[in-house]
């Protein structure tokens, strides 16, 4: 039986991931993912996709605050309480309420990308997934969590000829004992006590092409390369599904994944 061998959330979107060996799960995906994201002035979101060295920034979260590291950065701890002020939020077509007023965290990230830039704060998210608008969504890109099988990545390795690490496609969920790709075929599955549906493949961009240790995009454009032309789909450049929660409860790795439907 196929057991799940990594966790991942990522606190700020487009920075360094924090592997977990549990954690809750609710529909709203992992506590704190993608809870902050850094914007323009405007609010629009800034990434990874254009500032690569977003990779290297670091993060620690508790209840209170979130402090942040980076390479030639002091670090800095902000206190959510900061986030105090009303502003407007877009990622992608979507644009929504979220929290700004962390003076210190604009501009340590503008220090760091050598652009204005804000820390933004979802609090208690106003967005919603755009196929569910039941279920609440913070600043990732378009679902609550993303599953990838090991054997999958394997798979990719092989046919791009070196070793593409797990960090460059930024999963919360991975899945390891199944046979490539297998997570394609899979509608809904059970870990521990929670319920979860596999909604739609997951469209790849630019970003699969950043190293995570590094920041430097591949001369090649690998992996994206390999991905357009054996996973071509409806979402494009597809690898890994986009996953949905349909209630709460705690996971942790080596939990076996129960292939309901």
């Amino acid at each position: 039986m196929p057991v799940l061998s990594a966790i991942y959330r990522y606190p700020v979107k487009s920075v360094k991931g924090l592997a977990m060996s549990q954690s809750e799960v609710t529909p709203l995906g992992l506590p704190d993912d993608r809870a902050w994201m850094v914007t323009s002035d405007e609010g629009v979101m800034i990434t990874g996709r254009d500032y690569p060295e977003m990779v290297k920034i670091e993060t620690d979260v508790d209840a209170h605050s979130l402090t942040l590291s980076a390479p030639g950065m002091p670090m800095l701890s902000i206190e959510r309480s900061q986030f105090s002020a009303a502003c407007d939020a877009h990622v992608w077509k979507d644009q929504f309420g979220a929290w700004t007023g962390a003076h210190e965290a604009d501009a340590w990230i503008s220090d760091y990308l050598g652009r204005k830039a804000r820390l933004l704060y979802t609090g208690d998210p106003q967005r919603r997934v755009r196929q569910h608008p039941d279920i609440p969504l913070s600043f990732a890109d378009g679902y609550p969590l993303l599953l990838i099988g090991e054997s999958s990545r394997l798979q990719l390795n092989e046919w791009v000829g070196r070793d593409m690490d797990m960090a460059r496609f930024r999963p919360n969920l991975v899945v390891s004992g199944a046979e490539a790709f297998a997570e394609d075929g899979w509608k809904t599955i059970r870990i521990g006590n929670v319920v979860f549906q596999i909604d739609k493949p997951c469209g790849r961009c630019v970003f699969t092409t950043v190293d995570p240790h590094t920041a430097q995009k591949s001369d090649d454009q690998e992996p994206l390369r390999t991905i357009a032309k054996r996973r071509k789909g409806p979402e494009g450049a597809e690898f890994g599904q986009n996953v949905l929660a349909r209630n709460a409860g705690q996971i942790e790795t080596g939990m076996p994944v129960e292939i309901l439907d």
